[in-house]
């Protein structure tokens, strides 16, 4: 048995072994793909959409979005380059912890956790706003049914979650490729009115920056909504198959296929532009206190076809249901990490337990009891709710990519001072060494700061202002509070008789290293609990491919260079 040190200084006993209370390798690449679209694709593209455009115009929403996609796929490259080297439970968070600061990462962990706990109850107010398409009858009742849904789904086995995100998702691309084709063609004519509207809707009164620069300044918080979700595919991390070869694949498929911007052009710039051009930006009850229509339903009812409005509708309801399925999923990982950190947990062992399928069930029950939120609609209704609620998730997800920026900087900067040779590293991205981070932190830094300049200019408001930022002040709370439970310097990390720093963690235990030298715990860095760059463990953690692996490798190799080659390329080109 081996011990585990608490703040207070109490130890609990851990067994030896990780045969119990520990996730299952059960994601195969197919589904991990389609995991990180359905992260991007979600009710930030179907309904967050209306938003920006009633209060930013088509083109600020076309540039916004633009910009915050960019920032999100090199943000999604630096992690990728990290989750790749130490795939394990936590991500993110756990590489924050070890590369940059336990109290940073503390503080950050319990942030994220909030920030997909609170997705879940916007996706679920999100179903609530749909359903006003047909009906506005008790529309607390479809919140009740999802959430059973999801819970019961997320019980199974990880590979239920997996298999069912798969689906959905494919469901949503296909909805995306159709709602392009259908854009394109009432932009041109084929429409209720049979006429040409081109770019005629940026040339109405207030377009096409609705509100000048603070209509503008607002779209990014809810660009960073849409965009929120493809950092959690490193949590996937500790649950993938062979992720050695698995994870860089997911991260420039996600964005990438080869070296075009297919999945940008086709499933945001593009779909915005055609929002952009046939939707007014103050088409009624587009968006508004008690509700918010989607810009894709508009399009099909300005098609002519009911039928259809009515179709992608029930469309968008099922990627209502994907996203609390993705944020469920993400936020019950997140708190399993924050139960098994070492040496020291930062939740209660209680949240570490999984079923005997690989379920961390207290932690999921956890996590979807925040969704108690959604009920609050009936309230200050549907729209007023869910637009605070988006942007307390917008500004999370700021906070999240701004934290691998810093662990990226940190994790760069030991593995060339530690000596380490580039070619070690089992996926690099080169035309990112070695601005990325650096790119990444500053240009978050900019969109959190601008975004709130409508709460503040030119009356204040306390509500928006406090849903902008409120997240900030959280953080600063948490991480002086490790501080001082901890104390104001950082203790040595404990080793055994040898001398030698604690046992490896197990594949899918989150890697929050402390070590650090004796003359590290001088000065301000050590007081504020700054990880020591020159002596943190670089091989801690890292991936060794098993026999499992090895296998599937010659299998897929096997097939690749039989007689049917070409047809199993296209096979894993496709799935």
């Amino acid at each position: 048995m081996e011990q585990c040190e608490q703040p207070d200084g109490t130890k609990d006993q851990l067994p030896a072994t990780v045969h119990r209370d520990t996730l299952h390798r059960g994601l195969s690449a197919r589904q991990v793909q389609m995991i990180a679209i359905a992260g991007t694709i979600g009710t930030g593209l179907f309904l967050g959409t209306g938003r920006s455009l009633a209060e930013g115009g088509p083109a600020s929403m076309l540039i916004c979005y633009t910009i915050v996609g960019f920032i999100v796929y090199v943000t999604l490259l630096l992690l990728g380059e990290m989750a790749t080297q130490y795939p394990v439970a936590g991500s993110f968070n756990a590489y924050a912890s070890r590369f940059f600061s336990p109290a940073y990462g503390f503080a950050l962990s319990w942030n994220y956790w909030f920030n997909d706990a609170v997705s879940m109850a916007s996706d679920l107010t999100a179903a609530q706003l749909v359903l006003q398409f047909w009906t506005t009858w008790n529309p607390w009742v479809i919140s009740l049914v999802f959430w059973v849904f999801l819970v019961s789904v997320n019980c199974i086995h990880v590979r239920a979650y997996g298999e069912l995100e798969y689906w959905l998702s494919f469901l949503k691309v296909a909805t995306i490729v159709i709602f392009i084709i259908v854009g394109i063609l009432v932009n041109v004519g084929a429409n209720i009115s049979h006429d040409y509207i081109g770019f005629h809707n940026w040339a109405i009164q207030g377009a096409p920056f609705v509100g000048g620069f603070a209509g503008f300044a607002k779209v990014f918080v809810t660009a960073s909504f849409a965009y929120g979700g493809t950092e959690s595919l490193g949590i996937t991390a500790g649950e993938t198959r062979n992720p050695s070869r698995n994870m860089p694949r997911v991260v420039k498929f996600v964005f990438w296929r080869q070296v075009d911007l297919r999945w940008i052009l086709i499933f945001y710039v593009l779909s915005i532009l055609l929002i952009g051009l046939n939707v007014p930006w103050d088409y009624p009850n587009l968006s508004d206190k008690t509700t918010t229509t989607s810009p894709f339903t508009i399009v099909f009812q300005l098609a002519g076809s009911t039928a259809a409005a009515s179709f992608i509708n029930t469309v968008i309801l099922t990627s209502v249901l994907s996203a609390g399925n993705h944020a469920l999923f993400a936020g019950t990982r997140v708190l399993y990490g924050l139960a098994v950190v070492k040496p020291r947990r930062y939740a209660p062992r209680m949240f570490s337990r999984t079923t005997p399928a690989g379920v961390p069930i207290f932690a999921l029950l956890a996590t979807s009891s925040i969704s108690i939120l959604c009920f609050g609609s009936s309230y200050i209704g549907s729209g007023q709710l869910w637009g605070w609620l988006q942007n307390i998730v917008g500004v999370s997800n700021q906070i999240a990519w701004l934290s691998i920026g810093l662990a990226s900087w940190r994790f760069r900067k030991a593995w060339l001072l530690q000596g380490r040779p580039i070619e070690e590293l089992k996926f690099r991205v080169g035309w990112t060494w070695p601005w990325g981070p650096y790119f990444v932190i500053v240009a978050v830094l900019a969109l959190i700061l601008i975004q709130g300049w409508t709460s503040i200019f030119p009356t204040f408001s306390p509500v928006d202002f406090v849903s902008l930022y409120l997240e900030i002040p959280v953080m600063a709370v948490m991480y002086i509070a490790w501080l001082i439970v901890k104390g104001t310097l950082a203790w040595p990390f404990p080793a055994d008789i040898s001398g030698n720093p604690l046992r490896s963690a197990g594949e899918t235990t989150p890697l929050v290293h402390t070590s650090r030298s004796e003359h590290s715990k001088i000065g301000l860095g050590a007081a504020f609990d700054i990880v020591d760059i020159f002596s943190v463990d670089l091989y801690e953690d890292e991936y060794v491919e098993v026999s499992e692996d090895e296998v599937e490798d010659g299998v897929r190799k096997q097939r690749l260079n039989g007689p049917f080659g070409p047809l199993w390329r296209v096979f894993y080109y496709l799935a």
